[in-house]
């Protein structure tokens, strides 16, 4: 499957009633976690539904969405190679990546490209799909995956090695989806997503998760030169003159 079926094929999944509570559960969720993410640039890697679907709660000054090149989409920002992206380094504040990385052939490419491009202090949130959970099961045993086009699940703990190599501090991972991947019907405007809560009559294990993390900055230590020590004659000998005595 080409990135443009899947991505297409994503596009229709999200739109389906399931989608959309989905979308609507990851929509608060993100408001929440970017609450203290300030600065002057966001950029969201990959789309992931309609463009400002995930950025209604951005705190930002500004905020933008870079799409695959082979993406059929409209509502990017930016099209490019999610791996090699036409972007300064250090020249963003915050990078979200919500399930891009489970289309992606080399994922660890674009967290490496993301990394590059994101300024010390800055936030990385990453969202995901656990592969241990019923939607990754469902996911293993259809050929073209589950959400439709997904190539493979990343789990959290995986992506957090990743990033703690990179020298990230990851904060707490919140787990979600707390529902089977069949069914639901589509969620009301302004009704909090059930999708965020374990429920106690059907106890689901969660099936996505979202993990933060914030970059490092290592601040160099300067060594002060040491003063150079005079030089000590060997075994306590007089070092020779070229004056003669009279």
């Amino acid at each position: 499957m080409t990135h443009a079926t899947a991505s297409a094929a994503a596009d229709s999944w999200l739109g389906s009633g399931l989608g959309q509570a989905v979308l609507q559960a990851e929509s608060e969720l993100m408001t929440e976690t970017l609450d203290d993410v300030f600065g002057w640039e966001l950029l969201q890697l990959g789309l992931w539904g309609p463009r400002d679907s995930l950025l209604s709660g951005c705190r930002t000054r500004r905020r933008a969405v870079v799409a695959h090149e082979r993406s059929p989409s409209a509502d990017a920002d930016i099209r490019a190679r999610l791996s090699q992206l036409p972007i300064g380094n250090g020249a963003v504040d915050a990078v979200i990546i919500p399930h891009t990385l489970e289309f992606e052939t080399d994922p660890f490419a674009v967290v490496r490209e993301a990394d590059r491009i994101l300024a010390g202090e800055g936030h990385l949130i990453v969202m995901g799909f656990r592969p241990f959970s019923l939607w990754g099961f469902r996911s293993r045993a259809i050929s073209h995956g589950y959400p439709p086009g997904l190539k493979r699940m990343l789990g959290a703990r995986r992506v957090a090695d990743w990033l703690e190599l990179l020298g990230y501090d990851v904060g707490p991972i919140r787990n979600y989806l707390f529902a089977p991947p069949w069914g639901h019907s589509t969620p009301r405007p302004g009704v909090p997503s059930a999708l965020l809560r374990r429920g106690w009559i059907k106890p689901w294990p969660a099936g996505a998760y979202l993990l933060k993390a914030r970059k490092r900055i290592f601040t160099m230590t300067p060594i002060r030169p040491r003063i150079r020590e005079r030089a000590q004659p060997i075994g306590g000998l007089v070092k020779p003159t070229t004056r003669t005595s009279s």
